[in-house]
């Protein structure tokens, strides 16, 4: 029987179940419904891939589920963001890394593994503007939730949003970075090797990627 997910994100759903029962037995509501909200978004990824015919390798959905259960529950019930001062600095860099290594692997099913559609910086630069953007709407929503609803996620103001948006453009430059290496036949770190298992669990939308052994472009 194959398994419904890679350990990792077993044990990280294991966790969760744990403090949701705990916190009803002992009528910790918050850290509830905060448990129970991060256990609900770590079985989203797969379906969302599954919705639009994609399949995750087991390396991209246990990143997904690590930067959910750190972002919600290790920040918010934990505190982490309180108690570790590099705590939001490591997510943006993670995220804004993950999100443009994401966006040029969708760019380049756009050319259905086109290699020769669009030289590999073009779509590298793509794929950064892609990351920065989402990055900058982020920015944008906490801003607007401390207006509209006395909240505190901007921390020190103008500080903490320049501090965010340049560590993003940091991790969306390196995530960019990942995916050029990776049409010029080489691999940035485990980066790389994600990208390589995208690729060939999803090869029905990248019918034109030009392989060496069956596996990754040459």
């Amino acid at each position: 029987m194959r398994p419904r997910g890679p350990l990792l994100v077993l044990v990280i759903q294991g966790v969760l179940i744990v403090e949701i029962v705990t916190g009803l037995a002992t009528g910790q509501w918050m850290p509830v419904f905060v448990a129970a909200v991060t256990l609900a978004l770590t079985f989203a990824p797969a379906r969302f891939a599954r919705f639009f015919g994609l399949e995750l390798p087991g390396s991209i959905l246990s990143v997904i589920v690590i930067f959910l259960f750190a972002t919600l529950f290790l920040g918010e019930v934990a505190d982490f963001y309180e108690r570790f001062w590099w705590w939001d600095v490591v997510l943006h860099f993670l995220s804004a890394l993950s999100i443009a290594a994401m966006a040029f692997l969708m760019i380049f099913m756009l050319f259905e593994g086109d290699r020769y559609a669009a030289p590999p910086w073009a779509l590298a630069m793509l794929s950064a503007a892609v990351a920065l953007a989402i990055g900058a709407l982020w920015e944008i929503f906490e801003y607007g939730m401390d207006q509209v609803f006395g909240m505190n996620m901007q921390k020190s103001g103008l500080d903490d949003t320049m501090t965010d948006l340049m560590i993003d453009t940091l991790g969306a430059a390196l995530g960019a970075l990942s995916g050029y290496l990776f049409l010029k036949g080489r691999q940035f770190g485990g980066v790389g090797r994600a990208m390589a298992e995208f690729v060939a669990l999803n090869k029905r939308w990248y019918r034109k990627v030009r392989s060496k052994a069956g596996d990754g472009p040459r």
